[in-house]
Formats: C-alpha cells, sequence, structure tokens
C-alpha cells in the first residue's frame, strides 16, 4: 500500500525514484544528502518505499512518546537513549553495536547532522561504516532534476580525508532544497 502511495505522489510531483541497492548486502550505512529541509524526510521516505530499502533511522528517544512514537518506528526509527552517552561510550558505538548485532540492516544517516548550514559534515556515519566493516550507501536527494534514490557503494579504506573527499564528489552536483545552507 506504502510502496503505491508513494510512486503516485512522486508521479505527481514529478519526482523520480531512481538506483538500487546492491543485491546480496545486508548491512550497511546509507547516507544521504544534501539535507537542509524538513521535506527531506517526506522525499527520503518515498523513495525508500518505492524501492523496497529496509531502512532505519536512529532518533532520541525523547520524541518517541505516543501517538508519534510508533508511526516513527514504523517508519525505521530506532531510538537512542541519549542519557547512556558517555565519553566512553559514544553515540557512534551505539550504531555500531546496532550493525554488529543485526544480521540485516540499512543505518540511514544525514552526515551534515543538521538542515541548517554546516561548513562540513560530521565523520560519525565514516566511523560507524568503518567499525562495523559495512559498505556505505551513497542515497541523494536532488531538487534540481527532481529525483531521490541511490547511487553506490563505497568502501572506506582508511583514509578519511581521501575517502570524505571521494564520497563528498558524488554530491557536487546534487542540488540542495536550500543550497546557500548545503556544505560547500
Amino acid at each position: 500500500m506504502m510502496k503505491w502511495l508513494a510512486i503516485h505522489i512522486f508521479k505527481w510531483l514529478g519526482w523520480q525514484a531512481v538506483g538500487d541497492l546492491p543485491k546480496g548486502v545486508d548491512k550497511m550505512v546509507l547516507v544521504v544528502a544534501p539535507h537542509t529541509s524538513s521535506w527531506d524526510l517526506f522525499y527520503g521516505l518515498c523513495t525508500v518505499f518505492i524501492k523496497g530499502i529496509p531502512a532505519k533511522f536512529a532518533i532520541k528517544k525523547e520524541v518517541m512518546f505516543f501517538p508519534i512514537g510508533p508511526i516513527l518506528k514504523w517508519f525505521g526509527a530506532i531510538p537512542i537513549d541519549r542519557s547512556l552517552v558517555t565519553h566512553k561510550h559514544r553515540q557512534v558505538d551505539m550504531m555500531i553495536d546496532m550493525l554488529q548485532t543485526h544480521a540485516k540492516l540499512v543505518l540511514t544517516i544525514a552526515p551534515e547532522g543538521t538542515r541548517k548550514y554546516a561548513p562540513r559534515w560530521k565523520t560519525g556515519f565514516y566511523y560507524i561504516a568503518t567499525h562495523a566493516q559495512v559498505p556505505i550507501a551513497l542515497g541523494f536527494i536532488d531538487y534540481q532534476k527532481k529525483q531521490a534514490g541511490i547511487g553506490p557503494l563505497y568502501y572506506p579504506t582508511g583514509d578519511v580525508a581521501q575517502d570524505m573527499h571521494n564520497i563528498q564528489a558524488f554530491y557536487k552536483d546534487k542540488v540542495a532544497k536550500y543550497p546557500a545552507q548545503g556544505v560547500h
């Protein structure tokens, strides 16, 4: 039902869901960029439904109250208890643990970490993928082309600076809803 609805919404709005996750890869970090608007979640969820991606995303447990909590959980939210975050056990470690304990998990992260202007991407997604030994799927939302989808998988090499440069190069031609708020 949701796939049918998402397909028709995209068609009505003139959008396309493009690309697919490769078969046989059960765990990965799915980065989605650029992220400058709350609308990104809408287009991202439509793409997830259309493409049948079993995506999950971390969210602070405080927003998981009734009636919103069950809806968010149905959409793929994984509540994170930030009170458990200490200098020895970071949120990144919690996500690594999630990837290591699940047989299948597509963990979705917006590398900017905010919809507001961020001078650079946060690297947590990179460290999660590296330590969990999973690839990074390059997801995108392009308002100019009216496309949302999945690009290639990227396998981290351990050279953070070079890998971040290579990953961000994929996004150079992707246009955010509010381009001035994106990473330049």
